[in-house]
């Protein structure tokens, strides 16, 4: 099983239903991106990976934080649930929103997910509420040395991953690292 990929973005997904193209040391791999904003061609990325092998076909679909794929496969696990259904759900919802409307009993929010109707939003809220946790301190993955090393400052001021990913999602950081470290902690501060 593939559990992990770090490459290079080849083509981006035009619509939900193409993979991204990742080239892994020459090697393309389709993976559907859990992603709702691009990661970019030619942009260096590092995907953790849920892999699906059926006797037609093996499907990969990647996940920037290990919760997220985690949270991917909890929903897997829903009756009436899918993988589409399952990588809709973290696009156009969120994993942290996903999360709060399930603890908060919002079938209303769940049921915002394409392909989710009430009767599916319902289940999915009775089946997993009570049962998800987004951990204070989580895995992700740095997309290059110096994002790694301003995370792992951040870090170590108390601010999770999950915080720093969010805050800090779709910013392109300054190459001076005191400046990217500045930058990023106004923008925790914001959020």
């Amino acid at each position: 099983m593939i559990g992990y990929l770090r490459g290079v973005v080849l083509y981006e997904r035009v619509a939900t239903t193409s993979p991204t193209i990742i080239d892994v040391g020459g090697v393309g791999y389709n993976v559907f991106v859990a992603s709702a904003s691009p990661l970019g061609i030619g942009s260096e990325v590092a995907l953790f990976v849920h892999t699906v092998v059926r006797p037609d076909a093996l499907i990969l679909y990647g996940f920037v934080s290990v919760e997220d794929r985690t949270l991917f496969e909890t929903l897997l696990a829903t009756p009436g649930v899918g993988p589409a259904t399952a990588l809709a759900a973290l696009r156009t919802v969120g994993a942290i929103a996903l999360l709060t409307a399930i603890e908060a009993g919002d079938v209303k929010t769940v049921a915002t997910i394409p392909g989710v109707g009430a009767k599916t939003a319902s289940r999915i809220v009775l089946e997993l509420k009570g049962k998800l946790v987004l951990p204070e301190v989580t895995a992700t993955v740095p997309t290059s040395p110096r994002g790694s090393d301003i995370e792992e400052a951040l870090r170590g001021w108390g601010y999770s991953a999950t915080e720093i990913r969010d805050a800090l999602r779709d910013v392109s950081l300054p190459d001076d690292e005191s400046e990217a470290l500045k930058l990023a902690l106004r923008l925790l501060r914001r959020s």
